[in-house]
């Protein structure tokens, strides 16, 4: 059965992969985007998840067209990495604004309609990153770690209406983001991983899709990683 899909940040990526499969499954698929010319085949709603007006204005345009969003996939999110000493307050914040105050946002708006429905499914994208830290990356890690607490309290506030919340936790993958690395970069960082590659998008995609499927009805307040191997024991 077609379902109403929205997957946020879906323009590119990680997010891209994730609404393509969706697509490819039969669902109804709605992405948002902040800049740059969406890709076709999805209702794009423009979208900057730090403003509540933007959030609210876009799930009612989506509402409208593809009806009341019964999977939700939070993933948009940013990065703005600088050492703590050079870091400041404005870097911190504004990744916490985006990462985690955003997901708040959108996953309070989309739980309206979920719990009048008495059922739903919300998979928010972490990173193996606020499993086990990066230099640099202070305000990333937090702001993903964040996303684990806000899950897990969700899944035990929404389990008895039959909505389920869980977190994906991808590794490094082979993405825009991570092809401005350097080959020494990259090299440095495949020499940590277990499985001794990067991940594609679309083995993070397969993740999200089955936690959003029926086959997943019983996983609720799971971390899930994708990470090759990256992220074990944490």
């Amino acid at each position: 059965m077609s379902r109403s899909v929205l997957v946020t940040g879906g323009n590119r990526g990680i997010g891209l992969a994730i609404a393509r499969a969706f697509a490819e499954a039969g669902d109804k698929v709605a992405i948002t985007y902040r800049s740059g010319e969406p890709p076709a085949g999805f209702l794009a709603v423009k979208c900057d998840i730090t403003d509540s007006e933007q959030v609210e204005q876009a799930y009612k345009e989506i509402e409208e067209k593809q009806g009341p969003v019964e999977v939700l996939v939070a993933n948009a999110g940013v990065t703005r990495d600088q050492l703590l000493m050079r870091m400041s307050e404005e870097d911190f914040t504004s990744v916490l604004e985006t990462n985690l105050t955003g997901t708040f946002r959108v996953v309070k708006r989309a739980n309206r309609a979920m719990l009048r429905a008495r059922k739903g499914r919300v998979v928010l994208i972490s990173s193996v990153v606020g499993l086990m830290g990066a230099p640099g990356q202070a305000n990333y890690a937090a702001s993903k770690a964040g996303l684990v607490g806000f899950a897990r309290s969700l899944a035990r506030e929404l389990g008895s209406r039959n909505i389920t919340v869980n977190v994906v936790a991808p590794g490094f993958v082979d993405t825009d983001m991570t092809r401005v690395l350097t080959d020494e970069q990259r090299e440095g960082i495949v020499k940590q991983v277990p499985l001794a590659r990067y991940a594609q998008p679309e083995e993070i995609a397969a993740s999200v899709r089955f936690l959003a499927s029926d086959e997943a009805a019983y996983i609720t307040g799971a971390v899930i990683p994708v990470d090759g191997g990256l992220g074990m024991g944490h």
